[in-house]
């Protein structure tokens, strides 16, 4: 895991506005909650008083409520309440949840997982994504592999005529992308299967984007291309666009042995021809990611399962001139943790990341680190954010959790 940097941890249509959202991220154990005026808070889940996971319990007016015991704990960490004690008690201050920095953006919850600092970075995405006029449908669901190898089968596709080649739902995208009208799109399969040569291949790297196109061929018969265009951007974006079809998947470990991932598909430009109601367009492209979900992505798990080593470093690889975009990637992932040990070493020991001796077993330890205590300039809950006729709703919901 790369420290200081925002990771996509959930989709926004995620949170639950009545109740806590538990989610296991970065190997710890998350809560996450709004309070009455809307704004998002994220905190460790584990209660300190016995351990009980918060993410259980309930809301209660601008605290949230400990299954256990009824301990409440504000949107700071600050237990208020501790019913067993009454209310004139003197509560103990270890009594407190660690309070991470969260932000909602691009119709995402993004973490802070770094060194506390006193202004955070902005978030940033790549121009193709923030100007991407294109309407988009989006998916999450996790797999049990280490995130590292699930981006490197993001940053090649000349795997995809080996993995996806015998399913018989693949059919639809031989016809799709590969068929030609002369043939009444049935020669797609015989195309596809055919165009698995790589040429024309060029990689750059701008900061922490990394951008690769390339052309995928037919040897026997060039005129059988087709071009691709792919990005990464630490710390997990992937993005893939080739001829109708473009795709941004976010990787996010969930734990060491655990992966999330968030696509999100875009409308082809063909579809407002082929589906000509607006309102069954939406339907279209949540199946194609339902068929991404359920069929494509678990034949390239099933390759990742029984990947050796589990985590993908420099040097555990035999790499070919074709891999430069998996090669950028270790080598960025390498220094942008050893940038991070190096900026941690000036910190104070108090900061919730541990000090280590080099940046080398800094960089080495981060992979288990679990996210570091911080707050950003506009305060420990990163963004606020009022909901849309949310005086309507406060006396609502101020008795539902009374």
């Amino acid at each position: 895991m790369i420290p200081n940097q925002w990771y996509p941890i959930l989709q926004t249509c995620d949170i639950q506005s009545d109740k806590p959202t538990g989610a296991r991220r970065m190997g710890e154990e998350l809560v996450l909650w709004r309070d009455l005026d809307g704004n998002l808070v994220c905190q460790t889940a584990r209660c300190p008083h016995k351990g009980a996971n918060i993410a259980d319990g309930r809301l209660k007016g601008n605290t949230v409520e400990c299954p256990y015991h009824g301990f409440r704990f504000d949107g700071e960490g600050t237990c208020k309440v501790v019913p067993a004690l009454g209310s004139d008690a003197r509560i103990p201050q270890s009594l407190k949840l660690k309070t991470y920095p969260v932000r909602e953006q691009h119709g995402l919850v993004w973490l802070w997982w770094g060194d506390q600092r006193e202004q955070l970075p902005e978030i940033e995405l790549p121009s193709e994504l923030v100007n991407n006029p294109r309407p988009h449908e989006t998916i999450s669901w996790s797999r049990p592999v280490h995130y590292t190898r699930y981006i490197e089968s993001l940053l090649e596709f000349y795997h995809v005529t080996f993995v996806h080649r015998d399913h018989w739902t693949n059919n639809i995208d031989y016809t799709f992308m590969y068929g030609t009208a002369r043939n009444l799109w049935t020669d797609g399969r015989e195309r596809y299967l055919a165009a698995n040569k790589i040429v024309n291949q060029q990689v750059e790297v701008d900061g922490t984007t990394i951008r690769s196109t390339f052309d995928q061929c037919e040897e026997a018969n060039p005129a059988n291309t087709s071009h691709f265009n792919l990005i990464y951007q630490a710390p997990g974006l992937t993005h893939v666009k080739t001829g109708l079809l473009e795709i941004t998947t976010w990787l996010t470990p969930i734990d060491d042995e655990n992966t999330l991932a968030i696509m999100r598909l875009y409308e082809y430009p063909q579809l407002r021809t082929m589906v000509p109601v607006k309102q069954l367009r939406p339907w279209v492209l949540r199946a194609s990611l339902l068929m991404e979900k359920h069929v494509q992505d678990p034949q390239d798990v099933s390759i990742m399962l029984r990947q050796e080593p589990k985590v993908s470093e420099r040097g555990v690889n035999k790499f070919i001139a074709l891999d430069e975009m998996d090669a950028k990637f270790l080598q960025m992932r390498d220094r942008l943790k050893a940038e991070a040990a190096a900026a941690h070493s000036g910190t104070s020991e108090t900061s919730a990341t541990p000090a280590v001796e080099t940046p080398v077993a800094e960089a080495r330890a981060a992979d288990t680190q679990a996210p570091a205590n911080g707050s950003s300039s506009n305060g420990a809950r990163g963004t606020r954010k009022k909901r849309t006729g949310q005086t309507d709703r406060e006396g609502t919901l101020a008795k539902a959790r009374s």
